[in-house]
């Protein structure tokens, strides 16, 4: 079997930042690297906001979320390795000589001495609006994302939602459309308390909680008005009606996901996460764990933090192949890896 898959030191299953990191640092520790992702591109759940400014990442001033996808690609492919796009990876079998063949869900195989579980929240899948005939507003004016902020501009935009990305969309709506209602089914908001602050009580948005999308009126094909209900402690829907015009509707009711098949692997974890040791190993030797995924009682859910998972995750699966190398790789200042590449940046300039 081996002879006729390559065999490669660390196979990472997930392209968000977590993901592509690992393949760079991968890189830095001279191990033969492979990437595989479910999608058909890079990205992960950044590519759900493409437009919007990422401001946390240490180093690198403001910058639109999908210049940053482009340079973590730049970055993750300094050291060439395989990038496979659009296989679903479902099965893993542990090999008699310890290592592992995992199997994509329409049968291609990967042959790997240890592996980086990058998955996010694992297969994210939209949570559409739950009202008969919405779906033939997704051609006009029902959105699940916000991809182009400008085919917003000057209108009444009706915003379905209160996690951290819809009262970001809000926020970025607000100075560019006529006018921005953000609905949410809870009392209180679940995003970031500075956010939540700014919504409810400096900005122009107008808010309705707690409320839900109960009814969507046709203006031709696409939504002319909706009418919002109250609901109960109980989350029940009341008499209390309102009716709001709008020129677009964006639900963003969270992305339900799930780990596929890898969650019968027989891992310890839960329904969100996987938890990890210091080296960010799982609790099947030779399967670490990077980004969302990852579990540790100090976890920082930042796209930095994500980075330093990437690292730690590497270094685990190079201490668990070679248990005398280094702990980690040397400063890409005193990198030997970098030599040829930093003379053919000086010889550019």
């Amino acid at each position: 079997m081996s002879a006729e898959l390559e065999l490669f030191d660390v196979t990472i299953i997930g392209g968000g930042p977590a993901g592509l990191y690992a393949a760079f640092y991968s890189g830095m520790r001279d191990m033969r690297t492979k990437l595989i992702e479910a999608k058909e591109e890079l990205g992960g759940r950044m590519l759900i906001y493409p437009e919007k400014m990422i401001w946390d990442v240490g180093g690198v001033t403001p910058i639109r979320c999908d210049q940053l996808i482009r340079q973590l690609i730049e970055q993750a492919r300094t050291f060439d390795p395989v990038i496979v796009l659009g296989q679903q990876i479902a099965g893993m079998e542990r090999l008699p000589d310890g290592t592992m063949l995992v199997t994509s869900s329409t049968g291609e195989r990967h042959h790997t001495r240890t592996l980086i579980l990058a998955l996010g929240y694992g297969v994210s899948k939209i949570a559409r609006l739950e009202l008969e005939g919405a779906d033939r507003f997704e051609v006009t004016n029902l959105h699940y994302t916000v991809t182009d902020l400008e085919s917003f501009r000057g209108k009444n935009v009706l915003l379905s939602g209160g996690g951290d990305t819809a009262l970001d969309w809000a926020m970025e709506l607000e100075p560019i459309a006529a006018s921005v209602t953000v609905v949410h089914r809870r009392e209180r908001f679940g995003g970031h308390e500075k956010n939540v602050r700014y919504v409810m009580e400096d900005s122009s948005i107008a808010v309705h909680t707690p409320y839900i999308i109960d009814q969507l009126h046709a203006e031709g094909d696409a939504i002319g008005a909706v009418t919002i209900a109250r609901v109960d402690g109980q989350g029940a829907k009341t008499a209390d009606t309102r009716r709001l015009e709008v020129d677009a509707v964006i639900v963003n009711h969270g992305q339900p996901s799930d780990f596929g098949a890898i969650a019968g692997w027989g891992m310890e974890m839960s329904d969100w996460s996987i938890p990890v040791n210091e080296r960010m190993s799982s609790s099947l030797p030779g399967i670490f764990v990077a980004g969302d995924t990852a579990d540790y009682p100090t976890k920082l859910r930042l796209i930095a933090g994500a980075f330093n998972d990437a690292a730690l995750a590497v270094n685990g699966a190079k201490l668990y192949l070679e248990p005398q190398a280094a702990g980690m790789a040397y400063v890409s200042s005193h990198n030997a890896r970098f030599n040829d590449k930093n003379k053919a940046l000086k010889q550019s300039k």
